[in-house]
């Protein structure tokens, strides 16, 4: 049995009633951008399978289900108890849990995975929680990754939307650009923390992780994705504005400074060895 989550009654109900995560990443272009990207920096750092992985804050499975196939064992920790029968008909280990207090015995996992945890928790003392939490988990040298959705994605966003030119949404993305915050009871997305590369990377460091690198997802044009799926109504998965976006974001991640252009971040870690 996991520990009871205790994240707030808002996060747990949009998760739960207002939002599918299942299709979040297959069922547009800027979110298969960021599965497939996701994907490609995972599998360069990731032990040989059959590595044993916990994906905290794993939602339905999506990733546990290509770590699956690709021969790891994978254990799905999430708030959210659809989230975790959605992984469990999946074929894999899955249980309600919190990611700052995990049931895990210490080093007990060759990598850990934070690709949700961090978006959530907007008081930093939670975030290094989760940190720690991870680092306790995994195995001296074991990988842990975590993603973290970029500070500038709002305004991206909401640009390729068309809906930056509404007060209430200019109001927002303002906000999130100055503190990082999209505060509790906001419209338009449940509460989150938006990260700086440069925060992210510090972050990890406090948790006690070596060797961090902090990757662009999506790179520059996730956002002209969006705009062309939303203006157009075509879907533009496989198309080659699709492949023109992969190759720009591969092309951008030597480059800290297109770091922002992302509309999520993925940091590399290792936990200390002895």
């Amino acid at each position: 049995m996991g520990t009871a989550p205790q994240i707030a009654t808002e996060i747990h109900d949009f998760y739960t009633g207002t939002f599918d995560e299942a299709t979040r990443l297959t069922a547009t272009a800027d979110g298969a951008l960021e599965l497939v990207r996701t994907q490609e920096i995972l599998r360069r750092h990731l032990p040989p399978a059959p590595a044993a992985v916990l994906d905290i804050g794993g939602g339905p499975g999506i990733h546990a289900q290509w770590l699956s196939a690709d021969g790891f064992t994978v254990h799905v920790v999430d708030p959210v108890a659809r989230h975790v029968e959605q992984a469990a008909a999946l074929g894999v280990g899955a249980e309600v849990g919190d990611a700052r207090q995990l049931t895990a015995e210490t080093g007990s996992y060759d990598v850990v995975l934070l690709l949700g945890p961090l978006y959530h928790l907007l008081e930093r003392e939670d975030r290094d929680r989760a940190l720690a939490e991870a680092r306790r988990v995994v195995r001296p040298g074991g990988l842990v990754a975590a993603a973290a959705i970029g500070r500038y994605a709002s305004l991206y966003e909401h640009v390729a939307t068309t809906l930056l030119g509404t007060e209430r949404v200019r109001d927002a993305v303002a906000d999130i650009l100055r503190t990082g915050r999209h505060e509790p009871g906001r419209k338009g997305f449940t509460a989150a923390y938006f990260h700086t590369a440069d925060g992210l990377e510090e972050e990890m460091d406090a948790a006690g992780l070596s060797d961090i690198a902090v990757h662009g997802i999506e790179g520059p044009a996730w956002a002209c994705l969006k705009a062309g799926e939303q203006l157009s109504g075509e879907q533009l998965i496989g198309s080659p504005m699709f492949a023109a976006a992969l190759e720009s974001a591969r092309l951008a991640e030597p480059y800290p400074a297109l770091l922002a252009s992302s509309s999520h971040m993925l940091a590399t870690a290792r936990s200390l060895l002895g």
